[in-house]
């Protein structure tokens, strides 16, 4: 993944290398199929877990219940 440049002027809110590198991690994640680690808890087993849960869960159906 590259890398931003060093900074050349002086540094504004949100400008700081890791929040550009996360925004750029985070904008490969939407579009590649190899994802890139962004932080601990985006990334980390919990999150997968859920992911996992999500997709593997089935729908919710509704029962009719019978008239007597």
């Amino acid at each position: 993944m590259g890398q931003p440049k060093k900074q050349s002027s002086p540094r504004k809110t949100g400008t700081r290398r890791s929040h550009l590198v996360l925004k750029l991690a985070r904008r490969v994640n939407g579009t590649s199929p190899v994802k890139v680690r962004t932080t601990k808890r985006e990334t980390g087993k919990v999150k997968l877990v859920e992911a996992v849960k999500k997709a593997v869960a089935p729908k919710k159906t509704t029962a009719k219940k019978a008239a007597k």
